[in-house]
């Protein structure tokens, strides 16, 4: 074995997005285009000779490819040890228990998340730190800044080593050591979760459908949910990660995850309980029968309720959630005398929150929702929250979210995803608004006059970073809004979201449909912005 020191050329394009560096599996399968980036790392965190490394993703197309490429890396570069998935499998939030756990310098993860997985999908790749956290801006720019200058990357000449037999092997003078992926992320709910009430609530005839929607969180799944708490076999549906997703899109919600919905939406046969999450298992939808939770919702109602869980009886230090998320954790706050802070969209925004101990529980509206036991979002941990929740409530998922608008008042809610659209023409839709802040104040639009609007910026109180153009907002003078957004996750042209938002005290009229209850923000948001004339996009390629 020796270490080749390979000469190579900078990429422009290898700038890290909200999640990581996301591009098609064609972009990576570039020469060098991996090794250029993963070097780029290297360079960049300063891990001291002998360092432990994490290393897994969720088993999309190019997962194993990569894998054995970054191994070899590692050992060029003087890691001590790497601890890997077995079959390079890791969620993202195990990724981050098992980094806090072994105390380890930091991790890498491989994953595009929601997006579409297979030879012609997506792959990702991000850096976490020894927080088990994404890396900070700090670093993310220090990696793009290196990326554009490397001259050549190190490469230990090898075989490629088995990923599928537990225990460790040499590579060089590497230790790898293959893990099993689930066992440190179930222990971990086990020591935040009431099993023993769940696994009660399971035994009653209570019925759960879970779709892994072929991702990293089938194994999870069965292991917690079938396994150790007794949910009837096969309460798990596509449970087998596959390389392509089984042709579906890994992101979880009502418009992708439709065989769930229309399982949790029977007439005469649905579960109690249905959930979904996404490609690497940080996300998370959750249904009841018949009834749809939005995430911001969610998030406002575990806040509210968790002193009921053993991991959170002792109450909450504070909440965090990001910008476009709705106000509905906001009011919780309030009424719990806790701070709420509101950041960008990105996780490693929360990240020094918790570390700063000024949060316990965040969430985004992306379906994203997680605490401090780890530092990333987490998919099953949100499943498992409202099991715990329903377990010791003993009321359906409906019946809690009614009661819970009755207590705060229900904050209409919803996002319109405008994919795939040419990023000029995105870009001219946020320019076009921008330049509308000087005479938009004041403007009445039917019921809505504008109160203010403005392009996000937050100074974060932890380190005192400013981060700005984070989202065009619109604000009423009934304190509704709408917010535009462009997406950092897509990896072909631009994903513009809108987000709108109403708040209803009236609980005779929280029975609204929120498309109903939303139609003329929507109306005034698509001539305020003049998305259909400037993109040429008539309908939305998702509503949430």
């Amino acid at each position: 074995m020796s270490i080749r020191n390979i000469p190579t050329t900078p990429f422009s394009d290898q700038k890290p997005g909200t999640s990581g560096l996301r591009k098609k599996v064609r972009v990576f399968q570039q020469a060098h285009y991996l090794e250029n980036f993963v070097q780029a790392i290297f360079d960049s965190i300063a891990a001291p000779k002998g360092a432990t490394l994490v290393l897994g993703g969720d088993g999309r197309y190019y997962n194993q490819t990569a894998i054995q490429t970054i191994l070899k890396m590692a050992a060029a570069n003087g890691f001590g040890k790497v601890l890997v998935g077995r079959g390079g499998i890791l969620s993202t939030p195990a990724a981050s228990c098992v980094i806090r756990k072994h105390k380890t310098f930091g991790g890498i993860i491989l994953s595009a998340s929601h997006n579409p997985g297979g030879a012609d999908g997506d792959f990702g790749i991000k850096y976490n730190s020894s927080n088990g956290g994404p890396a900070t801006e700090t670093v993310t720019e220090a990696i793009y800044a290196k990326s554009k200058t490397l001259g050549s990357y190190r490469i230990l000449e090898a075989e490629d080593v088995s990923l599928y037999k537990f225990g460790s092997t040499l590579l060089g003078n590497m230790q790898v050591e293959v893990i099993d992926p689930v066992s440190d992320y179930a222990e971990l709910m086990e020591s935040l979760f009431d099993f023993t009430a769940i696994r009660a609530l399971f035994a009653s005839g209570f019925r759960i459908k879970f779709d892994a929607m072929h991702a990293v969180n089938g194994p999870y799944a069965q292991e917690i949910l079938e396994h150790r708490l007794g949910a009837a076999p096969g309460s798990v549906m596509n449970a087998l990660p596959l390389e392509d997703f089984g042709g579906g899109h890994p992101d979880p919600n009502l418009t992708y995850a439709h065989e769930l919905v229309e399982i949790m939406y029977d007439e005469d046969d649905a579960p109690d309980f249905g959930a979904a999450s996404d490609g690497d298992g940080d996300r998370n939808m959750i249904l009841g029968n018949h009834f749809f939770v939005t995430p911001s919702d969610s998030l406002a109602l575990l806040a509210a309720n968790a002193t009921l869980i053993p991991g959170y009886k002792q109450g909450l230090a504070g909440v965090a959630r990001s910008m476009p998320t709705s106000a509905a954790v906001d009011r919780v706050a309030q009424a719990l005398n806790i701070p709420c802070y509101e950041t960008p969209t990105g996780w490693k925004f929360f990240g020094n929150l918790m570390d700063a101990g000024k949060v316990t529980l965040c969430g985004e509206e992306s379906f994203g929702t997680g605490s401090s036991h780890v530092r990333e979002k987490d998919g099953l941990w949100a499943v498992l929250f409202w099991l715990n929740i329903i377990a010791v409530r003993k009321q359906s998922v409906e019946l809690i979210v009614r009661e819970h608008w009755a207590k705060y008042g229900r904050n209409f809610y919803s996002r319109y995803d405008y994919e795939g659209l040419p990023t000029e023409a995105a870009n001219g839709v946020m320019q076009h608004l921008r330049a509308s802040f000087a005479t938009l104040g004041g403007t009445q639009f039917g019921r809505y006059t504008v109160k203010t609007c403005d392009d996000f910026s937050y100074t974060d109180p932890v380190d005192k970073s400013i981060s700005t153009a984070q989202g065009v907002r619109i604000i009423f003078s009934d304190g509704s809004r709408i917010v535009f957004r462009l997406s950092g996750t897509g990896t072909e042209g631009a994903t513009l979201r809108v987000y709108l938002e109403a708040f209803e005290a009236d609980e005779e009229h929280h029975h609204l449909d929120a498309q109903v209850a939303l139609k003329d923000l929507i109306d005034i948001a698509l001539q305020i912005s003049e998305l259909r004339q400037r993109t040429g996009r008539e309908q939305p390629t998702v509503i949430t």
